[in-house]
């Protein structure tokens, strides 16, 4: 009698635990690493690695002596935990689940393995640098199975994320045929601070459907959603855009010729100025000087890829005395940034070289010029560069003859049909030796 009361017993509770034993039966589905014992110094070290996700806290992968109860509860609670993903990045779950999967192919599920692979792991980690270190910010618990490369790695890796739009966080590629007005305050009637030119990137700080508030070059305003490509359509744009640029790091860089240092100086240019690169051949750089190709040593240059930016319209810089006409002139100048550039041409809105340029702009101020570089050198009166006031004629050349002009415009710059890959641009006055100054305006 004691022993079929027994047998009833033991049956009953078969049938009370089935509920449970089905409930955790997905456990080794999830995480079929075995039971995870973890001391309480390896419990600190995990924890200083994943950083702001602690431990037993919401969010987290909880980490326990023993990884489930005698009655499944703790189990059925971690796996809740890692299907849900709280606190956890997008993916982040999925990757640490994936990972786990990994270590259990190769672990076979055996306790003694497990306890070995953890031991490597550690191992990995002293050698290198965690995520937390190298980033300073709370990446999440998958850290734990991530944590195996080096700081020069992930420094690496870091600067190559940032560099993958340009700079920028948020790209915007203005998409218009001249320029597009940034006014002070989002309206039509805002005040004009700046323009960016066609194809000119931004970085679009925020926006409100219909206006969008911008930063670029020296220009913080607002432009018209409409003509500004962003996301993925700007990124794409970009890729299309882009120009390769050498940056001089020496005081003054020789500009030759030909590829070597027997050939002709065409000119010097100053630190800091930027050089449009036709191609890299070993120890030299074939730049764009204008609508020359000439070469400089890569050993003073730094070469990386740049995306236009705005202008702004406070750029311009006058002193006392200058008048209204002048002025006038450079504004006027400046409405066609960004139009292209074309030999012979004298058109200012569907191209021009740089002294046709020159003679259309001053055509509309009652001056007549000839259509050539070396002839207008000689037109008007000569004046030391350092004389030179905004209109006034400033003369460049190839270290034979003149072969380039510009419009001075103030403030050490000057605007200029440049060559066929920027058209219409600003550039400091000194972006390439100055030979000559005329002053053809007289006022």
């Amino acid at each position: 009698m004691k022993r079929r009361e027994l047998i009833c017993l033991l049956v009953g509770c078969m049938l009370l635990l089935a509920p449970m034993r089905a409930q955790a039966t997905p456990m080794p589905d999830l995480l079929n690493v075995g039971t995870i014992n973890v001391t309480n110094t390896e419990k600190d070290n995990l924890q200083a690695d994943v950083g702001s996700v602690g431990i037993g806290q919401p969010g987290a992968f909880d980490i326990q002596d023993d990884y489930a109860g005698d009655d499944g509860e703790g189990g059925r609670e971690a796996s809740d935990r890692s299907i849900s993903g709280n606190g956890v990045g997008d993916g982040g779950t999925q990757d640490m689940t994936d990972d786990a999967e990994d270590m259990s192919q190769s672990g076979s599920g055996q306790e003694d393995e497990s306890e070995e692979e953890t031991s490597s792991d550690t191992d990995r980690e002293e050698e290198g640098h965690s995520i937390q270190d190298i980033l300073g910010d709370s990446i999440g618990s998958s850290a734990i199975l991530e944590c195996t490369k080096t700081e020069q790695e992930y420094a690496e890796a870091y600067e190559k994320a940032k560099n993958a739009n340009w700079g920028y966080t948020n790209l915007g590629i203005a998409n218009v045929d001249n320029n597009l007005n940034i006014r002070a305050v989002a309206a039509d009637d805002g005040k004009l601070v700046g323009k960016l030119p066609k194809d000119a990137a931004c970085e679009v700080l925020d926006s409100d459907g219909t206006w969008a508030h911008i930063r670029s070059g020296k220009v913080d305003g607002y432009v018209s959603l409409e003509y500004l490509l962003t996301g993925i359509p700007a990124k794409r744009r970009a890729e299309e855009l882009a120009v390769t640029m050498a940056k001089v790091t020496t005081d003054s860089l020789k500009v030759r010729a030909e590829a070597n240092t027997d050939s002709e100086v065409v000119t010097l240019v100053p630190s800091g100025e930027e050089l449009e690169v036709a191609s890299v051949d070993g120890d030299w750089v074939k730049v764009y000087l204008d609508d020359e190709e000439v070469f400089v040593s890569a050993e003073y240059v730094k070469v990386s890829s740049e995306l236009g930016t705005a202008v702004t319209m406070t750029e311009l810089l006058y002193g006392q005395g200058v008048s209204n006409v002048r002025v006038d002139l450079c504004q006027y100048a400046k409405e066609f940034l960004g139009n292209p550039y074309v030999w012979g041409g004298t058109s200012l809105t569907k191209g021009a070289d740089c002294s046709g340029y020159v003679l259309s702009i001053f055509k509309k101020y009652g001056v007549s010029l000839p259509h050539s570089s070396v002839a207008q050198a000689n037109s008007g009166t000569a004046i030391k560069v350092s004389e030179a006031r905004p209109g006034d004629l400033i003369f460049y050349g190839n270290g034979k003859s003149i072969n380039h002009v510009a419009i001075y415009i103030g403030g050490g710059q000057v605007i200029h049909a440049s060559n066929p890959k920027t058209g219409i641009r600003i550039s400091n006055v000194s972006y390439r030796s100055p030979v000559k100054a005329v002053r053809v305006l007289h006022d």
